[in-house]
């Protein structure tokens, strides 16, 4: 399972309204090669899922996970930071074993 914030539920909300897109238009989260450490997180507005793919909800949030994603993710708390330490969606993954300095790639 993963888990919205409240700031990344207001923020997914924001966003999906300012791209026009429907309400029914989920995220899609998942796990590409590369980075510095080896796997980065993707996340996108989805309005698909297919028929392999894992759907939760939280929050009133739908989320898309395809089935070798979840793998890394499960657990993961999707958040949102607009800070001084930096702005943007940062994923709070358990099983990351190492991340790299802007936390936009990990390893498991």
């Amino acid at each position: 399972m993963i888990t919205v914030s409240e700031e990344a539920k207001n923020k997914i909300i924001e966003l999906r309204t300012a791209d026009g897109h429907a309400d029914d238009f989920q995220i899609r989260v998942g796990v590409l090669g590369g980075g510095c450490s080896g796997l980065t997180y993707n996340l996108e507005f989805n309005s698909d899922s297919l028929p392999t793919d894992m759907v939760f909800e939280d929050k009133g949030i739908k989320i898309i996970v395809d089935k070798k994603s979840i793998l890394y993710l499960a657990g993961t708390n999707l958040e949102f930071s607009d800070g001084l330490n930096g702005k943007g969606f940062q994923f709070v993954n358990p099983n990351a074993t190492r991340t790299c300095g802007c936390g936009e790639s990990f390893a498991v």
